[in-house]
C-alpha cells in the first residue's frame, strides 16, 4: 500500500494531537513541581516552626531558671532578714537579763552582813590561789572600812586552812563604778586575781551562756555542743 501525503485536515488534527500530548505533559511536569515545592514548603515550614519552638522555649526556660533564682534569693533574704531579727530580739533578751543581773549583784554591796561574808570568801579563794606570804587587796574606796574587817577574817581563815601567814596592805583604788569586790596583786606583782563582782559575773555570763540559750529558747539545730 503505497503512502500519500496527508491533507490539511490530517495535519491540523496531528498537530492538535500533538499540541494536547505537550499540553498534558506540561501539566503532569507543572503538577509535580507543585506537589514537590508544596512538600518541601511544608518539610521547610515545620523546621522554621520546631526551630522557632525550641528558641521559645530555650527562652522560656532561661525565664523559668532566672525567675526561680531571683525568688530563691528573694525568699533565702527574707529567712536571713527574719532570722538575724530574731537573733537580735534573743540578743536583746539576753543583755536585758544580764542587766538585771549586774542591778541584783550591785544590791549586794547594800547589805553590809552579806556582803562581809563575800569579801571573806573571795580573799581567803584568793589567798590559796597566790600561796605568797604578802598580797596587795585593792578595794572601792566606799568599801575600805568593810574591806578590811574581811581581810582580817580571811587571814585567820587562811591559816587555819593553810597554816600559812599572809601579809595583807589594802589600796581603796578600784572605782566606785564598779558594783563591789576586790582585785588581789601577789607580793611580786606578777599575778593579779580580779575578784570583782563585775568580773565575776561576766565569767559566768561567758560560761553560763549556752546553756542559758538553751534554757530560753530551746536547743539550736545548727549546734551539737553546747558552746
Amino acid at each position: 500500500m503505497s503512502s500519500r501525503p496527508l491533507n490539511d485536515d490530517e495535519v491540523l488534527s496531528e498537530m492538535n494531537k500533538m499540541v494536547a500530548f505537550i499540553k498534558q505533559e506540561a501539566l503532569e511536569k507543572a503538577r509535580e513541581i507543585r506537589v514537590k515545592a508544596d512538600e518541601e514548603f511544608s518539610i521547610d515550614k515545620a523546621k522554621l516552626v520546631r526551630q522557632e519552638q525550641q528558641a521559645i522555649d530555650a527562652q522560656f526556660e532561661k525565664k523559668r531558671k532566672g525567675a526561680e533564682t531571683a525568688q530563691k534569693i528573694q525568699q533565702s533574704t527574707l529567712t536571713n532578714k527574719s532570722r538575724l531579727k530574731l537573733l537580735h530580739r534573743r540578743e536583746e533578751h539576753l543583755q536585758d537579763l544580764f542587766a538585771a543581773a549586774r542591778a541584783k549583784i550591785s544590791g549586794l554591796a547594800a547589805e553590809e552582813g552579806r556582803y562581809v561574808q563575800f569579801l571573806e570568801g573571795v580573799l581567803v579563794q584568793g589567798f590559796l590561789q597566790l600561796l605568797e606570804p604578802s598580797v596587795t587587796v585593792y578595794t572601792r574606796a566606799k568599801d575600805e572600812a568593810i574591806a578590811a574587817r574581811a581581810a582580817e577574817s580571811a587571814k585567820k581563815a587562811y591559816y587555819e586552812i593553810s597554816g600559812r601567814e599572809v601579809e595583807i596592805e589594802l589600796e581603796a583604788s578600784l572605782s566606785d563604778d564598779l558594783a563591789g569586790g576586790v582585785k588581789l596583786i601577789s607580793g611580786t606583782r606578777r599575778i593579779t586575781l580580779d575578784n570583782t563582782l563585775d568580773e565575776r559575773l561576766r565569767l559566768l555570763e561567758d560560761r553560763m551562756l549556752p546553756e542559758i540559750r538553751h534554757d530560753l529558747f530551746g536547743a539550736n539545730e545548727n549546734r551539737k555542743f553546747f558552746t
